[in-house]
């Protein structure tokens, strides 16, 4: 039984998901930017999924910018802020995703700008006093950065308060919800955001795509030169099928989103009972235990495995055909471990293993309970 518990850093495509980008790229070869029927058919595609993927998150269809996914989404925002807006300073925490924190060091050796990180606390929690303190420092326009869903740990952020106080302070939001889109609802017409950033694969669809969002009249200008394609602001032939094939991904996702988000709860809520039983020492990173503040598709564990022997958990894991995650899968080529995990100041053992265990629709319990075999038997 080869057994997939890795979703946050990739989800399988669903089988229709796969039927319509098959029968996209049969039927439809045209270049988007030409003017004779196979460009417009192929300029028919990817409008329709552009108002399709609009209409799931209740934004304007000239709002949604398509990407190659959630890295480009987040360079983007954050290059065309400093350069187009005249943001000087970018908040940010120490727990985001390296496509934001690496940007951020890009960006202040390349214009000079400031950059601030607030406070979390030894769950991950990001402190929002601390926040408003950083937002009342400095009258510098300012743009703020915060993961609705974090990557590694699952804590999930309240949008509508952070946003609402960073447009107190007259400050610029945005939020990498690469691991919220099609999991949790937004509705982009009351959500106090400025700006977000989605990938199609973290939602059983195609990866190389995604999206940002991009509130109309932001004064964002290109961030890729050349063609005129995604309203000027990204030049480059649009991927047709894998475009059409994201919207239909996001569709199912939320079409299906109650009935699915209960299935996998139970399987989460089904693994932290077992690996508590069989650890009854098992410390949870950040909250995602927590059932009412975290994802319902993560769980991250730091096991009370003895350090020689937790060098050998994922090759004896993996032996096994169980896929899960040392952290994240951004982090599986460094040698430095995870910048999140270091991040929480907690008792938590620095020796015994962590690792993220993800779910989706297709695991199940009876999964679950190979794992905890594989486990007794480490």
């Amino acid at each position: 039984m080869n057994i997939y518990f890795d979703n946050a850093a990739t989800t399988p495509l669903r089988k229709e998901v796969i039927s319509t980008i098959s029968e996209v790229m049969e039927a439809c070869f045209g270049n988007p930017s030409s003017t004779h029927a196979f460009g417009r058919t192929a300029k028919t595609f990817v409008e329709t999924a552009r108002k399709g993927i609009a209409k799931q998150i209740s934004a304007a269809p000239q709002e949604i910018i398509f990407t190659s996914g959630g890295t480009e989404s987040d360079n983007m925002i954050l290059h065309c802020a400093v350069k187009d807006l005249g943001v000087k300073r970018i908040i940010s925490s120490p727990i985001e995703h390296h496509a934001i924190l690496h940007a951020m060091e890009a960006l202040e050796q390349l214009f000079g700008i400031t950059t601030a990180y607030v406070k979390t606390d030894e769950k991950g929690t990001v402190d929002l006093e601390h926040l408003e303190m950083l937002l009342k420092s400095d009258e510098e326009k300012t743009l703020v950065s915060l993961m609705h869903v974090n990557n590694e740990i699952g804590n999930v952020l309240d949008l509508e308060k952070v946003g609402s106080l960073c447009h107190e302070y007259n400050a610029y939001f945005h939020t990498d919800a690469v691991q919220g889109i099609g999991h949790f609802t937004f509705d982009m017409e009351k959500l106090p955001v400025d700006f977000l950033s989605a990938a199609a694969h973290k939602f059983h669809g195609p990866k190389g795509v995604g999206f940002s969002f991009i509130r109309k009249d932001s004064g964002l200008q290109a961030f890729i030169h050349g063609g005129a394609q995604e309203r000027g602001l990204r030049a480059g032939t649009e991927s047709v099928h894998n475009i059409v094939g994201m919207c239909k991904a996001l569709e199912l996702a939320y079409e299906n989103l109650n009935e699915e988000r209960k299935e996998v709860l139970a399987v989460k809520t089904y693994f932290i009972d077992q690996i508590t039983t069989l650890f009854p020492e098992v410390q949870f990173n950040g909250l995602c235990n927590d059932l009412t503040q975290s994802t319902y598709t993560l769980v991250n564990i730091a096991l009370p495995i003895p350090e020689e022997k937790a060098l050998m958990l994922d090759f004896h894991l993996d032996l096994n055909g169980i896929a899960c995650s040392k952290g994240s899968a951004c982090q599986s080529g460094s040698q430095s471990g995870s910048h999140v995990l270091r991040s929480l100041r907690s008792n938590r053992k620095e020796e015994w293993p962590s690792l993220r265990f993800s779910f989706s629709i297709l695991n199940s319990k009876k999964e679950v309970d190979r794992l905890i075999e594989v486990l007794k038997d480490f």
